[in-house]
């Protein structure tokens, strides 16, 4: 891990997960991971959906294998898994916008700072919401079609260096997952955490978190002065 414990000097781009930092999801990706699980025979925790967000559904179900399946996943496994979670997000109730964040993004595009939203998801339905809700232009997503290690791995965020012509030092990153966080730290990058679950604060800072706001509400207060 390469270690930037300082707030950039020279802010450039600021970087956002979706699932829990731009829209109230996780319930609706806890609930569908849970049953979507169960029905291959799986019992998977809903816990463990906020532990394991941010990698991609694939790495995810093989993951979830290894914890709790008496076998190795297969990729028929992977593919009707995660068609089952995506039918089942697709009938959840929509996800709301985040407290705050929309001035949070507004605030940060004023300044003149590249945006690019680093999720794991592929899941249509939110990311088909991201240019009416916060702006975000379809070539300032990396998402799950992009990765091919996904978070925890630093490709991702090193991805979102390379497309913001930045330096890790000259960007920030805002994150709610502990293995989120852990990706933007080992590429570098200044993070901020939002805890907006169920998960303990301290497992946020031991990922790496630089900061740790207790929701995104309290992270827009502080905002404009952060800027």
């Amino acid at each position: 891990m390469i270690e930037t414990t300082a707030f950039p000097k020279d802010l450039k781009a600021v970087f956002f997960d979706m699932d829990g930092v731009l829209y109230d999801s996780m319930t609706n990706h806890a609930h569908t991971w849970v049953e979507s699980f169960k029905a291959a025979g799986i019992d998977f925790p809903a816990y463990d959906a906020y532990m394991n967000e941010g990698r991609t559904g694939p790495s995810t179900i093989i993951k979830a294998f290894e914890l709790y399946g008496s076998r190795s996943a297969t990729e028929r496994d992977i593919q009707e898994i995660y068609d089952h979670k995506t039918r089942l997000m697709q009938e959840a109730p929509e996800a709301a916008l985040m407290p705050g964040m929309q001035d949070v993004l507004r605030q940060t595009m004023a300044k003149g700072l590249k945006v690019v939203v680093v999720t794991g998801s592929k899941q249509p339905m939110l990311l088909s919401r991201l240019k009416n809700d916060y702006h975000i232009a379809d070539d300032n997503i990396i998402s799950g079609f992009d990765v091919k290690k996904g978070k925890p791995d630093p490709e991702p965020y090193l991805m979102a260096l390379e497309k913001a012509g930045c330096l890790a030092s000259q960007a920030l990153v805002v994150e709610n997952a502990p293995l989120g966080v852990e990706s933007a730290r080992a590429a570098g990058i200044f993070t901020i955490a939002v805890n907006t679950g169920i998960l303990k604060p301290e497992v946020l800072s031991h990922a790496g978190a630089n900061l740790v706001f207790p929701g995104t509400e309290a992270l827009a207060e502080e905002w404009p002065g952060m800027l």
